[in-house]
C-alpha cells in the first residue's frame, strides 16, 4: 500500500485521530472557528443511514486541513443541523490532552543505551539520517524515537509544511461547533486503544511504516491535493485506487489498522442508529469505501445507505 503511511497520517483510513496527538506536541493550537457558510450543495463525503425508520450520518474526515480548504461542501453542514449527538474516532477533547503527548513521546522513544541504529536496516537508517540533514533535523534527535513514532513525526513536519494541521482538521472544527452548540460528543474508540496500534507493532512492520512515511514525503504535495479533490467530492473510488494501490503488501497492517477497527465500530454504529437520534458520525474517508469500508459493512446489516446530495 503505497499510500499506508497516508491512511495513518491523514486520517483517511487507519489512526489518523491518534496522529492528531502527536502533531498538536509539534505545533501550537490555534483557534477554529466556523467560518462563512459552505458554498456548494453537490454531493461530498457524506452518506445517509437508515434503517426502520431511524436515520444517522456518515461523514469522511481530513484529520488535516488548511485554512484555505474552508468552507466545506454544504452536505457537511446539512448533517451537522440536523443531528443531535456526534460521534467521532477518539472522545472529544482527547487531541488536547498534554498528558497523552507526554506518553506518546515516552512510549516511542527509546531507553539511554539503545537508539535506532539497533532497530532497522542500515538503508532505512541512511535514508533517515538524509530527510533529517534535508529538513534541518538534528539526527540524534530523531535516532531517539522508535520507528512507529519516528514516522508519525516525520509526516508531522512533512503535512505542516503544506500547511495542514489539526487544528483546521474536520474532526477539531466540528468538536468546537459541538461545544459551542451544546451538543453530545462520543468517542468510538480510546486514546489507550490507538496507543496500542501502534506500540503492538512488530519491528518488521515499524520499520515498513517508516520506509513508507519516507517514500510518500517525496511526492505529499501533489498527493495530498489529489487526496482532497477526491474527498471534497465523495469519490469513494477515486480515494480507494489512492488509498489501497499496493495494499496487498502490508496485509498485517491493513487488518489491524483498518479491517479489524471498521468491523468492531458496527456494532456501536448499529446501536446509535437504533436510538432513534438523528446523529452525525465522522471517521477518516478510507473507512468508508470497500468490501470491507463501512458503507458496505452497514448495508449487509440491513441498512439503506445513499450519497447525501445525490
Amino acid at each position: 500500500m503505497s499510500d499506508l503511511k497516508k491512511k495513518l497520517i491523514i486520517c483517511l483510513s487507519l489512526a489518523g485521530a491518534l496522529w492528531v496527538v502527536a502533531a498538536r506536541g509539534l505545533a501550537a493550537d490555534e483557534d477554529q472557528s466556523p467560518k462563512a457558510k459552505p458554498k456548494t450543495d453537490a454531493p461530498s463525503c457524506v452518506w445517509v443511514v437508515e434503517q426502520g425508520g431511524n436515520k444517522m450520518y456518515l461523514a469522511g474526515t481530513i484529520h488535516l486541513l488548511r485554512d484555505k480548504d474552508y468552507p466545506l461542501p454544504d452536505v457537511f453542514e446539512q448533517a451537522y443541523k440536523d443531528s443531535k449527538k456526534l460521534v467521532f474516532e477518539l472522545p472529544p477533547d482527547s487531541e488536547g490532552n498534554g498528558e497523552v503527548v507526554l506518553r506518546m513521546r515516552k512510549l516511542g522513544g527509546y531507553a539511554a543505551n539503545d537508539d535506532l541504529s539497533a532497530h532497522i536496516s542500515g538503508g532505512t537508517l541512511q535514508r533517515v539520517l538524509d530527510w533529517a540533514d534535508k529538513n534541518d533535523f538534528p539526527a540524534s534527535g530523531l535516532k531517539r524515537y522508535r520507528p512507529w513514532f519516528l514516522s508519525l513525526t516525520i509526516a508531522a513536519v512533512e503535512y505542516q509544511s503544506l500547511g495542514a494541521t489539526p487544528d483546521h482538521g474536520l474532526d477539531t472544527y466540528f468538536e468546537k461547533r459541538a461545544d459551542k452548540d451544546r451538543k453530545d460528543g462520543v468517542g468510538l474508540e480510546s486514546v489507550e486503544y490507538q496507543l496500542t496500534l501502534f506500540t503492538s507493532l512488530s519491528e518488521k512492520m515499524q520499520e515498513e511504516l517508516l520506509l513508507q512515511t519516507l517514500n510518500e514525503s517525496e511526492t505529499m504535495q501533489k498527493d495530498y491535493e489529489e487526496l482532497l479533490g477526491a474527498w471534497r467530492t465523495g469519490d469513494l473510488d477515486a480515494l480507494q485506487k489512492m488509498l489501497f494501490r499496493d495494499a496487498d503488501k502490508f496485509p498485517e497492517l491493513m487488518d489491524e489498522f483498518l479491517i479489524k477497527r471498521n468491523k468492531a465500530w458496527v456494532a456501536p454504529l448499529e446501536k446509535f442508529l437504533k436510538s432513534g437520534e438523528h446523529i452525525m458520525v465522522l471517521v477518516g474517508a478510507g473507512h468508508l469505501g470497500g468490501k470491507n469500508g463501512l458503507i458496505e459493512l452497514l448495508k449487509a446489516k440491513g441498512c439503506t445507505v445513499r450519497q447525501l446530495g445525490k
